[in-house]
C-alpha cells in the first residue's frame, strides 16, 4: 500500500509541476496542494476507501440490473403492442345443424368394412387349477348368473347388451332386451 501511495505521489507531483510551469504557480503551492491530498486519503483510512471502492461496484452492478429491467419491459410492451388478438371461428352453429343422414353415412363409409367380435356370454366363474384337472366328461361348472338372468353381448369383449337366448331355425340365438347407454359403456372402461 505504500509503494502505491508513493507512485501516485510521484505522478501527483509529476502533474502538478507540469501544471505549475504551464499556469505560472509556484511549486510551494503545489507541494501544499500535494500534501493536503495525502493527508485527506491517509485520515480515510485504507479501510474506508476499501468499504467506499465495494460501495461503487454494488451501486454500479444496482444500477445494470435496473436498466436491464427496464429494457427488458420496453421489448415486452413492444412485443405486446405488435401482437395482435387471434379470431376464432364460431363453430356453435355448425355443431348445432343437423346432418343428413346421407352425409353421415358418407362419414361413416370408412369404418362399415372393420370386423367386430360379438359375443353372447351366458356367465362367468374362476377355477383353481386342481379343479380343471379334475373334471371330465359330464362334470357341471357352476357359472356366477342365476335362472333366467339375461346374457350378455360383448362386441370385442366390451359390454354392450343384455338379452335372452332364442332358438331360430335350430340355431340358437339372442333377443336384445337392453341396450347399454354410452354413460355405463364409459364407466365400464374405467
Amino acid at each position: 500500500m505504500a509503494e502505491d501511495q508513493d507512485k501516485l505521489a510521484a505522478e501527483w507531483a509529476a502533474a502538478l509541476e507540469e501544471q505549475s510551469t504551464a499556469e505560472g504557480s509556484s511549486e510551494q503551492e503545489l507541494a501544499d496542494a500535494w500534501t493536503a491530498a495525502l493527508q485527506e486519503q491517509a485520515d480515510a483510512g485504507p479501510e474506508q476507501s476499501a468499504e467506499q471502492n465495494l460501495a461503487d461496484e454494488w451501486a454500479k452492478a444496482l444500477a445494470d440490473e435496473e436498466e436491464t429491467k427496464i429494457q427488458h419491459e420496453k421489448k415486452q410492451k413492444q412485443l405486446a403492442a405488435q401482437s395482435k388478438d387471434f379470431e376464432y371461428k364460431d363453430l356453435t352453429a355448425e355443431a348445432k345443424s343437423q346432418r343428413s343422414d346421407a352425409g353421415l353415412r358418407k362419414e361413416l363409409d370408412f369404418i362399415l368394412d372393420i370386423p367386430l367380435d360379438v359375443s353372447a356370454q351366458l356367465g362367468s366363474t374362476k377355477l383353481l387349477i386342481n379343479e380343471l384337472l379334475q373334471l371330465g366328461q359330464g362334470s357341471v361348472i357352476e357359472l356366477n348368473k342365476l335362472a333366467g338372468e339375461p346374457l350378455e353381448i360383448l362386441v370385442n369383449g366390451k359390454l354392450v347388451a343384455r338379452g335372452e337366448a332364442v332358438v331360430i331355425n335350430e340355431k340358437f340365438g339372442v333377443r336384445l332386451t337392453d341396450i347399454i347407454s354410452p354413460i355405463e359403456r364409459v364407466k365400464q372402461l374405467g
